[in-house]
């Protein structure tokens, strides 16, 4: 084992187009892409949001809402130098988007997010 951990590429710039529901990113490594909004709520990596995915639900619309408003985000903000934190217009604020999480969903299609959401289930 050398100790030496893969380098992550950085993010360079990160766009919410809210008319074409979608983030766009940019990354140092040439790396550039784009993840839907609604793709991105369904896939919050916050605790309460894998628990609902893990129990067969969805964490977006809200439940006992049957018709929601359109899902728009309503802030987004860096989280230190690793991750995105994003306020989406139901209220919800918890769940921080991964940078390397983000890139490996823009280069596989993956989300790349951990299941488990330490809750139980």
């Amino acid at each position: 084992m050398s100790g030496r951990q893969e380098s992550v590429p950085e993010v360079t710039s990160i766009t919410v187009d809210r008319g074409a529901m979608e983030l766009r990113l940019a990354f140092d490594d040439g790396t550039t892409g784009s993840v839907g909004l609604v793709a991105l709520r369904l896939a919050c990596p916050c605790a309460g949001c894998r628990a609902a995915r893990q129990q067969g639900g969805a964490p977006w619309p809200p439940a006992g809402r049957p018709d929601p408003p359109a899902l728009s985000v309503t802030d987004a903000e860096v989280v230190g130098a690793w991750g995105l934190g994003i306020t989406w217009n139901d209220g919800h604020a918890t769940g921080i988007y991964p940078f390397e999480a983000l890139h490996r969903w823009i280069t596989t299609g993956d989300p790349g997010f951990a299941p488990d959401s330490g809750l139980g289930g």
